[in-house]
């Protein structure tokens, strides 16, 4: 990142050196798309999605079939996320008072959302899901997910993600807290909240992945700023204590009956010459087109677009930094595309082509953080 995420009413410079005229929440938004992070709007001052239009609204509506999304509007929320910048220009150039949100599974991440919620303790049972705390133990002063989290990270002889100053951290306008991690690629983690009756990591701590979304840092509602602290302005690797913990308390999905599909036989090229699989850049191009060829299985709900144009800006970075040419890369996305959604092609190719020419503005760094 170019520069600072220094966040105020009246600063935007804290997303790079965009033009002054440019709406803090425009500039927010052309900042997440350029890290591959697709964004959707939020209602003016809140930190909910803007609401459905009249027809989208009615009972018994498809999704999956929805006119607006293939129109480019923002009905169904983070389903309606995009890269595509003329129509992030077009949302908040026309409507600066819209905030910003980032579907968090299309953007590969896993953001830890950590509560200071004046609440009632609940449960023993319920502030460590699945680890047990003795009655001898004394819970005094334990009052947010600020304690729950620190207490499991000490039980695993490792750091609070609050405290974890290697990676993007985001202080909320009620005092909490995100925490930004990247997944690998290879997990599909899911959403939770809290602990609640189904998966749960801990009392007062939600985790935002595949199914949800995160307000964007350096967004503003009344309630104040979605602020970044620290000197860390990039999402660092999810540390493998903590994957481990998703993984035992249910954030890891299920592969589908089958498992997914295999690159198709062309497609494999591009694999092989990127490093045959074998390597880092191997893995990433089959990972991102086997999660297009994927949705073959998916007629409807898969979020194909939003995986087309994820996978196509994984290789537009791949392309950027040498590891196979544009041609490789355009040809393995169309195969792939063509299996999980044959006779779109038209349509494939228009994101294809945008989603290439984004992540080419990024290379893809494979040595580090970003």
């Amino acid at each position: 990142m170019a520069a600072e995420l220094r966040v105020s009413r009246s600063d935007p410079g804290h997303l790079g050196r965009a033009a002054p005229v440019a709406p803090l929440s425009l500039t927010t938004a052309r900042w997440c798309a350029r890290q591959g992070w697709p964004v959707h709007p939020l209602a003016p001052g809140r930190k909910t999605p803007v609401g459905n239009c009249a027809a989208c609204r009615a009972p018994g509506h498809d999704r999956g079939a929805c006119d607006c999304l293939r129109a480019g509007r923002w009905c169904h929320g983070f389903h309606a996320a995009t890269l595509d910048l003329p129509r992030i220009e077009r949302w908040w150039g026309q409507h600066p008072d819209l905030g910003v949100g980032v579907a968090s599974g299309p953007a590969g991440l896993v953001v830890i959302d950590i509560d200071a919620h004046a609440q009632e303790l609940p449960g023993r049972d319920r502030l460590l899901p699945g680890v047990g705390i003795s009655a001898a133990v004394d819970l005094t002063g334990l009052a947010n997910g600020f304690h729950t989290l620190g207490v499991l990270a000490a039980l695993r002889g490792a750091q609070s993600p609050a405290d974890d100053e290697s990676t993007l951290r985001v202080c909320t306008p009620s005092g909490g807290l995100h925490v930004w991690y990247r997944g690998d690629g290879a997990h599909r983690w899911q959403c939770s909240a809290g602990s609640g009756a189904g998966r749960a990591l801990a009392w007062q701590v939600d985790v935002r992945a595949h199914g949800g979304y995160i307000v964007a840092p350096g967004t503003v509602t009344p309630a104040g700023v979605y602020r970044p602290v620290g000197e860390a302005r990039m999402p660092a690797p999810l540390p493998g204590w903590l994957a481990r913990e998703l993984e035992r308390t249910g954030h890891l999905a299920c592969e589908p009956a089958g498992g997914p599909r295999p690159v198709p036989p062309r497609a494999r090229q591009a694999v092989i010459a990127a490093g045959g699989g074998g390597g880092a850049p191997g893995r990433i191009l089959a990972g991102a087109l086997a999660e297009v060829t994927a949705c073959a299985s998916v007629p409807e709900g898969a979020a194909f677009s939003e995986k087309l144009n994820r996978a196509a800006y994984t290789l537009g970075g791949l392309v950027a930094a040498g590891h196979l040419t544009e041609e490789e890369a355009a040809r393995a996305l169309q195969e792939a595309a063509a299996q999980a959604r044959p006779g779109q092609e038209r349509r494939c190719r228009a994101i294809i082509r945008g989603g290439l020419g984004a992540g080419r503005a990024r290379p893809l760094s494979l040595g580090g953080r970003a």
